[in-house]
């Protein structure tokens, strides 16, 4: 679930921590969109997020693109490729939000957080039966993503 041992060190004084269990959401855009925010400050990533759901910009993606067509305009992180997931942007700016709570209880100032560490695993498989139709009692598992988020606070 959430990593314990991190090959970075952080000061526990000038970090803040959120961490999302049971997330249902898919764990392949969830990594796409750790990998886009890592190393940015949090304002930009809500403001990013937010462009997400209104179809404005799209998350580009490196690793599964599959199948996948292309956006129109200049690319972003080195691809066209790209999806608008608005499950996982939803899911991602309410986590940011707790982000920014858990800095402000810390005494830290929540403007000037910047991502350093982000991690997507696989959650619990919760099973749910198909609808009925032409396969009766078809099982399917729903997906779910365990998320964390580590943010240190900018000098």
């Amino acid at each position: 679930m959430a990593k314990k041992n991190y090959q970075a060190s952080f000061d526990p004084k000038k970090t803040c921590r959120v961490i999302g269990t049971n997330k249902p959401v898919s764990l392949k855009y969830s990594t796409e969109l750790i990998r886009e925010i890592k190393g940015k400050p949090v304002l930009r990533v809500e403001a990013f997020l937010n462009r997400i759901l209104e179809k404005k910009d799209h998350l580009p993606l490196r690793r599964y693109v599959s199948k996948i067509g292309h956006r129109k305009g200049e690319a972003k992180s080195f691809t066209k490729t790209g999806k608008y997931p608005m499950r996982v942007a939803k899911v991602f700016l309410r986590l940011l939000s707790d982000l920014k709570a858990n800095a402000d209880y810390k005494g830290m100032n929540a403007e000037k957080l910047l991502i350093v560490h982000g991690f997507a695993s696989l959650g619990h498989r919760r099973m749910s039966n198909q609808p009925q139709g032409r396969i009766s009692g078809k099982v399917r598992k729903n997906k779910s993503t365990h998320i964390e988020l580590i943010a240190l606070e900018a000098a």
